[in-house]
């Protein structure tokens, strides 16, 4: 027997109403079809289903979150690095951006410090000072220094470097003009650090007025800190800084470039970095406080505090990672550092 079209499509809205027609055709009110058990019965089924679709959702989202919680923390049963390039892979980002990309909401730094891993406290151990040190071999530097986390500052790294002459604020301002390609990827692809100013990004930066970026007539202290990711740009600062001559000799420095730049009187506060290396943040101009403590697992195994002044010229190696640090900018001329990460 051939079945119509009309017949083989079931369609359950179309034969409520058609129901719902035929009894009001009957003379039910709409109070005697509310009281119907049939309803009553779809009402409950709906109930459940819902709360089963919810208890099931939330069944899932558990798992997840037990299974990121193993990858983030124990590196189970993928490495949380690996998971991480996967993740930025598929959509699209280079392995090698993976560093440069913004976080769209800014972990406050109490939630970062909360969820820090323990460190090994040997790090900071019997070290009560930064060693100021000079001609200092890569293969001393490599046994002593470079992976230990013993902060050091090597006082004759720079003395080839034309930046000591070179960078200044209208340097920078050159590189990263109103419109230029330098500043676009700065502000789209890089990272900026406004501390406690109000810049909202680079080009702010170096559109404020001469008087304040040079401290003149009691104008606000400022503190900013950026990563170039612009080659061209980074080529031009290359021209004037070479890498460190003390570095172990099989050891990368990163292709980013790291500038820290501000007033007297201003500084970073205290903090530890979330990156994956140990770095080097040269002093070009002025002088900065740096006070280091270690975390709290090794207050009572460390000193609870040390200070170092960096002096232009001088080279800082610190494992900020494990380092809670903040700094002062100190004297009376802006403070200008480079620096980079190295494996």
């Amino acid at each position: 027997m051939a079945v119509s079209k009309e017949q083989d499509t079931f369609n359950p809205e179309e034969l409520f109403q058609d129901l719902y027609n035929k009894a009001v055709t009957s003379g039910l009110t709409q109070h005697d079809i509310s009281k119907l058990p049939a309803l009553a019965d779809i009402r409950v089924r709906r109930k459940n289903s819902f709360l089963s679709c919810f208890l099931s959702t939330l069944k899932y989202l558990l798992l997840f979150s037990i299974l990121l919680c193993l990858v983030w923390f124990v590196d189970w049963p993928i490495h949380k690095d690996k998971l991480v390039t996967l993740w930025f892979r598929a959509a699209g980002i280079h392995k090698d951006d993976v560093d440069l990309e913004k976080c769209v909401i800014r972990t406050p730094d109490v939630i970062t410090d909360l969820f820090r891993p323990p460190v090994d406290c040997s790090f900071c151990q019997n070290v009560t000072e930064a060693e100021r040190l000079h001609s200092l071999l890569p293969e001393d530097f490599e046994d002593f220094y470079a992976y230990s986390g013993r902060p050091v500052v090597v006082v004759d790294a720079t003395k080839n470097w034309s930046a000591l002459e070179t960078f200044s604020f209208q340097f920078f301002q050159g590189i990263y003009s109103e419109g230029s390609t330098a500043l676009k990827s700065v502000e789209s692809r890089c990272q900026f650090f406004p501390y406690k100013t109000e810049f909202r990004g680079l080009g702010e930066v170096f559109s404020m007025s001469s008087d304040r970026a040079h401290m003149r007539g009691g104008a606000k202290p400022w503190y900013i800190g950026w990563s170039n990711c612009d080659a061209a740009a980074g080529n031009v600062l290359r021209q004037h800084y070479q890498r460190p001559y003390f570095l172990p000799r099989a050891a990368e420095s990163s292709k980013t470039d790291w500038i820290f730049m501000g007033s007297p009187g201003y500084g970073a506060h205290m903090h530890v970095d979330n990156v994956h290396l140990p770095s080097w943040q040269a002093q070009i101009t002025g002088t900065k406080r740096w006070t280091l403590e270690p975390p709290s697992e090794c207050y009572t195994q460390c000193a609870a505090r040390l200070q170092v002044d960096v002096r232009p010229g001088d080279i800082i190696v610190l494992d900020t990672n494990k380092w809670f640090h903040s700094t002062l900018n100190i004297g009376d001329v802006i403070s200008i550092t480079i620096g980079s990460e190295y494996d």
